[in-house]
């Protein structure tokens, strides 16, 4: 004689179903994918006490722009039942991997997400981008490294302010932490006044060591700082982690633009998703009248990423307390939350983490095989 848990106790004449609450939702999409959130596996739980409903959604971003709608969109869906009484939307958060990169690469052990930050060459606040975004990404409550591959330069160190060297323990190199991000760079291990002085193979050794020798932990995200340039280190991380994106960081001027195109086109070359472009310095805001002087040019950005089909992940104004920060080791959207600069690497890292949670929920399934006992 079987007997029936009160979970799965038959449901009273006329009393509302889980599976009433499924079907009333299961239209009911994410907006920046365009599927529904039963079919994409989002909701997790669906309880049903009395006439109340609560609902238990699971999404795959930390910043996620698109909770209100959904928020909204469910709470009609399950309200148009007959009977219904109040509605609760419950959110949790699990980064998933995306799932991109290259298909026969080593991913690093705990980390989920790879992302590299590149331009076609220096001084377009490339590591200024690197760090904001790691530490945008922390403070929404994601678990982050940064890695420093910029080894002739390495500036994660100063920016970030640290200035320690990091330990060792069982056989792995820890890496060292600030502002809720994991660090790693050659800036810890080598004397900060001496130019280094190697060629590429040496480099491509340090790389794999950097990849193989760093305990993360687990991480949802991993930043990666590459030098300018389409070299030795770019490859050599192509070719031995699944990158998940990259983030193509330029200014507006033409110059630079010409550059951030070859970086783009490397990428694309070796199968490597383009989560999109950054234009930075996008004009310098007045300290003194808050105005915004497009000093080197505007819109190129938004144009190059328009004209190569990539997304545009938005303009990051000049302020005076971007240096400031970055030099007394405290990156803009921790020194000065509100300041224009840092709402725009906000919504940089938004951007970024929606195009990961994307290609995430897109990323196809394995198909289920079905068993059966032979009689």
């Amino acid at each position: 004689m079987s007997t029936m848990t009160p979970t799965e106790a038959t449901p009273a004449p006329g009393a509302l179903t889980k599976e009433q609450v499924l079907d009333a939702i299961r239209p009911v999409q994410e907006p920046s994918i365009g599927q529904g959130l039963v079919d994409l596996k989002m909701v997790l739980a669906v309880e049903i006490r009395g006439q109340d409903v609560v609902l238990t959604v699971e999404h795959p971003s930390p910043l996620a722009p698109t909770k209100p709608q959904i928020e909204r969109d469910l709470r009609a869906a399950v309200a148009a039942l007959p009977g219904v009484g109040e509605v609760t939307v419950t959110w949790t958060t699990r980064v998933r991997a995306s799932g991109a990169g290259k298909a026969d690469a080593q991913p690093i052990k705990g980390v989920k997400n790879a992302i590299a930050v590149a331009s076609g060459k220096g001084g377009v606040g490339k590591s200024t981008v690197a760090v904001n975004l790691a530490v945008s990404l922390a403070k929404a409550g994601a678990a982050v490294g940064l890695l420093d591959t910029d080894v002739y330069g390495p500036s994660i160190p100063l920016m970030m302010g640290v200035g320690d060297k990091p330990m060792m323990r069982n056989g792995k190199i820890v890496p060292l932490e600030a502002h809720g991000v994991k660090l790693m760079s050659i800036g810890f291990l080598l004397d900060p006044e001496k130019a280094l002085i190697w060629r590429g193979p040496l480099v491509a050794q340090l790389i794999n060591q950097f990849l193989n020798d760093v305990d993360w932990g687990e991480l949802d995200y991993l930043v990666i700082d590459l030098p300018p340039g389409t070299g030795d280190v770019q490859l050599t991380l192509v070719q031995k982690i699944p990158i998940s994106g990259a983030v193509i960081v330029t200014t507006p001027q033409e110059v630079a633009l010409a550059d951030a195109i070859k970086g783009l086109k490397m990428f694309q070359e070796v199968k490597t998703p383009i989560l999109g472009i950054v234009e930075n310095m996008s004009g310098f805001v007045c300290p003194n009248c808050d105005e915004l002087h497009r000093i080197f040019g505007e819109g190129g950005g938004r144009r190059t990423a328009e004209e190569h089909s990539v997304p545009f992940l938005g303009e990051v104004p000049l302020e005076p307390s971007v240096r400031e920060g970055g030099d007394a080791g405290r990156p803009v959207v921790i020194d000065a939350p509100t300041s224009a600069t840092s709402q725009a690497f906000g919504h940089v890292a938004e951007r970024v983490a929606t195009q990961l949670a994307i290609q995430a929920l897109r990323k196809p399934r394995k198909p289920t095989i079905m068993l059966r006992s032979m009689g």
